[in-house]
């Protein structure tokens, strides 16, 4: 039976799963209607879209995963079957998060930077072609990644049986393939951080370069300067949460490995759906197109409670 902690782990997973799938679920409830209304699906509104929808997914694969972790440990470790499914819905969710984040900061770059280099010019030009580009070529990665996580979850299931046998014999096996298996996937996770780190050192540059224009053209009007740092919050913001979510992912397998408790992988698991539960409200008060509708629904509820209390007294 859990216990106490186990049991406020669960909660607060469960809670937190809630709010992410009600921010992500607004944004793509948002741009739905939007779609039906204007018969139009812009290129941010299409990335928000499939970033909010592979993190509802996420979600839910992540809380689907600590209650077999809670309740059934012994099939969650055991059954290879399981573990395969398990494994590759939350890599296909997870992979397509982080690369329609990383496009989403590709496009905040090419839309808002202001560079006269050619090749910058000529990519400006064909966002389109370069979101979709990044999208299949991302798609080469996922098989490697759903390569690696497959063949881990099977040497799981080996060395989970041979160890209930000797349990000594099987740590520095499981320890050399869970660190193989960390470069692996740290290098797979390193070029969406490399392409979303670029892209913020560039607009870095062009708001330096904005700001010294304005310097020496005092009446020219400031129009980008405001949108540099809005595209820069939103970068750091994921970068930031990124690396929360990527520490929580390595140390999950480490704390099953080394500790053998639970309890450990269910606080490692409740830090790391911060990142697709959190991110969303980030995203929602940066576009303004969100902000207004999150602001007139919460202005619409608090009538409605205001309303329902007359009714009440």
């Amino acid at each position: 039976m859990p216990s106490g902690i186990d049991n406020a782990l669960l909660a607060a997973i469960i809670g937190e799963v809630i709010i992410g799938t009600l921010g992500n679920g607004f944004i793509v409830l948002v741009n739905c209607i939007g779609w039906v209304k204007r018969n139009k699906f812009s290129s941010v509104d299409c990335i928000l879209t499939g970033l909010a929808i592979s993190r509802i997914s996420q979600l839910w694969i992540t809380l689907f995963e600590s209650l077999l972790m809670l309740f059934w440990s012994h099939l969650y470790a055991t059954d290879k079957c399981l573990i395969s499914i398990v494994s590759i819905f939350w890599t296909l969710s997870n992979h397509l998060a982080t690369w329609c984040a990383t496009c989403l900061s590709v496009f905040y770059f090419l839309q808002i930077a202001r560079f006269s280099h050619p090749c910058f010019t000529w990519l400006r030009w064909r966002i389109h072609r370069v979101i979709l580009v990044l999208l299949l070529g991302s798609l080469f990665l996922l098989v490697f990644n759903s390569k690696l996580i497959h063949s881990f979850g099977e040497s799981w299931t080996s060395i989970y049986k041979i160890d209930e046998r000797n349990s000594t014999g099987s740590s520095g096996e499981m320890k050399t393939l869970y660190l193989n298996g960390l470069i692996v996937y740290s290098l797979i996770c390193l070029m969406p951080f490399l392409v979303s780190l670029t892209s913020l050192l560039l607009l870095f540059i062009s708001l330096r370069r904005h700001t010294k224009n304005l310097k020496l053209n005092p009446s020219s009007r400031d129009l980008s300067t405001e949108a540099h740092k809005r595209a820069m919050r939103m970068i750091i913001s994921f970068l930031l949460l990124f690396l929360v979510h990527f520490s929580s992912i390595l140390s999950v397998g480490w704390a099953f490995i080394i500790l053998q408790k639970h309890q450990v992988n269910l606080v490692v698991m409740l830090t790391s759906i911060v990142f697709p539960s959190g991110h969303s409200f980030i995203l929602i008060l940066g576009n303004s197109k969100l902000r207004q509708n999150a602001l007139g629904l919460l202005w619409y509820l608090n009538c409605h409670l205001k309303r329902m209390k007359r009714l009440a007294s």
